[in-house]
Order: structure tokens, then sequence, then C-alpha cells
């Protein structure tokens, strides 16, 4: 399955999980090429808003450009909603991320599975989050 089918898979896939548990969210199409910040889910259950950026990987390190990560915060403080990026590694359950969680390396960001196991939330956590 090519990259771009993959990935937009993996977002479909995690907004019907989130719709499964009450929670109400978009999938914004097309995110990664649009001229304008947008993330790639936004949803909300009724209290609090999260702005995902999402990304399935076949690799056990997954990278993030400081465009990306700048344009999720700067769509996530105007739209008043939290940033955090979902990620599912082959094989695995999906693991959220605060931003700030995500490794600098100067020029970009990186998350891996041991940060992910160890810093990052599965699912039903996520969700429960106060």
């Amino acid at each position: 399955m090519k990259k771009k089918i993959k990935g937009s898979s993996a977002e479909r896939d995690l907004l019907n999980l989130f719709w499964k548990n009450n929670w109400v969210g978009i999938r914004v199409a097309g995110s990664g090429s649009s001229r304008h910040p947008a993330p790639d889910l936004i949803v909300s259950n009724g209290y609090r808003r999260f702005v995902i950026e999402v990304k399935y990987v076949n690799d056990t390190k997954k990278y993030f450009t400081k465009k990306e990560i700048n344009e999720l915060k700067f769509f996530s403080e105007n739209f008043g909603g939290e940033p955090w990026v979902a990620i599912k590694f082959q094989g695995l359950t999906w693991f959220f991320l605060s931003i700030d969680s995500l490794k600098n390396t100067g020029k970009s960001f990186y998350a891996d599975i041991v940060t992910a196991k160890n810093f990052g939330f599965i699912f039903k956590e996520f969700i429960n989050l106060v």
C-alpha cells in the first residue's frame, strides 16, 4: 500500500475509534498539502479539544520537521485545542505524545518506540485524561 494511502487509512481508523468512544471529530483531508497550517484530526468530548498529527510507521522511529510541529502548535493555540501527535508503530497500538515529549535534534523532532512507551498514552488512557 502506498505511503499516502496508508496514512489516510490510519487517520480514518483513528477517527472511527474516537467516534466509537463518544468523541466527535473530523479528519482534515489533504492536511499535509494545504497552504495553511492544518492538523490531521480535530476531536473533542465537549470538554477537551485535541488537535492531532497522525503518523503510521513501519520503523522504530518517526521524525517530524520543525515546520510540522510549529504549524501544529500554531493551529492549536489559535484554535483553542491541545497539540498532540498520534503514532502507530507497525504491530503496536496507538501512542499519543505531547509535542513536549518529542526529542529535539536541533533540525527536527522525533519519537521512537521507547519514548512512546515511556511518555505516551495508549488510546484508553488518552481519552480519559483529565
